[in-house]
């Protein structure tokens, strides 16, 4: 479990923009070709009154009163998929909110006409990957208990922090899916 810490995020933004684009750029300073990774986002007055000694751990001072902490989670398990991984996941109520950094192949839409008919995930996966048109991506999704979403996407070939995209509905599955976590 660690903490994510960054200067960059813009002042406006709100808390879970500011998260997400925490974790992208420390997913961003580990480089590419990188698992998955699970954060769990806590309120960080909270979890520095409640969790003093926690708090302490972190690295959250005593000026740290406001937003949100990312905590990231253990390392997800090789070889699940993870809409079948985040299906399992329940998270206590002092948790605002989660968020999933993870890197996929895209094609652009005009590429997607062209996917042949019948293939399996597998076959499906190998085809992009060969595919001239394809980018390399990686997207921070970040919702909290209250609806709220934010994504991060950031191109392998753009990778600067000033090419970062964000906006609530860049990546509407993986939010739902992380949504889905919180339903009782």
């Amino acid at each position: 479990m660690s903490n994510i810490t960054s200067e960059g995020a813009p002042l406006a933004a709100t808390p879970l923009t500011r998260a997400v684009l925490e974790i992208d750029d420390y997913a961003s300073g580990l480089g590419w070709d990188q698992p998955a990774r699970l954060f769990a986002l806590v309120d960080t007055a909270a979890l520095r009154s409640q969790e003093p000694r926690l708090a302490d751990e972190l690295g959250l001072g005593e000026e740290a009163t406001g937003g949100l902490t990312p905590i990231e989670q253990d390392e997800l398990p090789a070889g699940t998929a993870l809409d079948e991984l985040l299906a399992t996941i329940a998270w206590p109520d002092v948790v605002s909110g989660c968020a999933l950094t993870v890197e996929r192949l895209m094609l652009p839409p005009s590429a997607e006409e062209s996917i042949p008919e019948g293939l399996d995930d597998a076959a499906l996966a190998r085809w992009v990957a060969g595919h001239p048109e394809r980018q390399e991506v990686r997207m921070t999704v970040g919702v909290l208990r209250d609806g709220s979403r934010e994504s991060a996407v950031r191109l392998r070939e753009k990778d600067s922090p000033t090419e970062v995209l964000t906006g609530s509905g860049l990546v509407p599955g993986l939010a739902e899916a992380l949504a889905a976590t919180f339903e009782d």
